[in-house]
């Protein structure tokens, strides 16, 4: 297995240009209408090989780094923009452009699943199904982290810290610091071998600036796009499934209500596994998209 440009099996790389001076890797595999997945934290699209392949047998899918992950291209945050969701879910619309589809279902893990929502809500005409693994909307997110349960999301406070200290931090130790995710995120270390975990850490140890800059946009530019939208009524048109852990048990919320208020055309299920759901319980995520794609 090649690190960090690691294929899947069956799928052909591609590397398309998406922006100015930014190219996305992605691979591509199947046949029949598209559908788009988006990788987690601290991931690439390796995490998506076993549903990618099981979703090719009926569909063309494309599988991206997003910018500034894995073997894609991993601009400068000049501006603070550069890893604004808004950013990176105009790249996932010009990559499927660039690949023949104005109109894509599309599902998101994790941070892939911030761009996907994203993507649902600025680019409502080629988005036509949206799946949301394991997280809620940036502006909901910070506002029921309170208290002691905050503690499970110290890194994102970390990496909202000005640039400099948060890379330097990260960048003494960083097999240490993404791994650290790795472990206590994953109910089954099975589920990540051997061989995909060190993908998965020679990546992130070589973006170490792109992915904080892209949590740094989380407590930024993110959560005002959100509030602007909230505040203008604008949801998701397109059928939405989420698939999430019980975190409304440990941290005291209704995370189902909190997404309707998004996605009025909403499915919403509790997943009994750990964070990376797409590996530890592939068979149900697949089965998940494909009853998306039916409504």
């Amino acid at each position: 297995m090649n690190i960090p440009g690691s294929n899947i099996p069956g799928f052909a790389p591609h590397r398309v240009p998406v922006a100015d001076g930014v190219r996305l890797h992605a691979v591509v595999g199947g046949t029949g209408s598209p559908v788009v997945l988006l990788h987690g934290f601290p991931q690439t699209h390796l995490m998506w090989r076993r549903v990618a392949a099981d979703l090719a047998r009926e569909h063309t899918v494309i599988c991206p780094d997003l910018r500034g992950y894995g073997a894609s291209d991993k601009p400068a945050d000049v501006d603070g923009l550069a890893y604004a969701k808004r950013t990176m879910a105009a790249d996932v619309v010009a990559l499927a452009r660039a690949l023949g589809h104005e109109r894509f279902a599309l599902a998101g893990h994790d941070r892939g699943a911030l761009v996907a929502f994203r993507a649902g809500l600025d680019h409502p005409d080629a988005v036509t199904h949206l799946a949301l693994l394991d997280v809620l909307p940036t502006v909901d997110m910070w506002e029921v982290l309170r208290g002691r349960a905050a503690a499970v999301a110290f890194h994102l406070y970390l990496t909202a810290q000005p640039p400099g200290l948060p890379e330097r931090l990260i960048g003494a130790a960083p097999d240490l610091f993404f791994g650290h995710f790795l472990d206590v995120w994953t109910r089954d270390s099975a589920a990540i071998p051997a061989d995909v975990r060190a993908a998965y850490l020679a990546a992130c140890r070589a973006a170490v600036p792109s992915i904080v800059a892209d949590y740094r946009a989380s407590a930024g530019v993110d959560t005002e796009h959100d509030l602007a939208d909230r505040a203008a009524g604008k949801v998701l048109g397109m059928p939405v499934t989420v698939l999430q852990q019980d975190w409304g048990a440990a941290l005291g919320y209704d995370a189902a209500a909190l997404w309707r208020a998004w996605a009025p055309e909403l499915e919403h299920r509790t997943v009994d596994c750990g964070h990376f759901m797409a590996e530890e319980a592939p068979d149900e995520v697949t089965s998940a998209v494909r009853e998306l794609l039916s409504r």
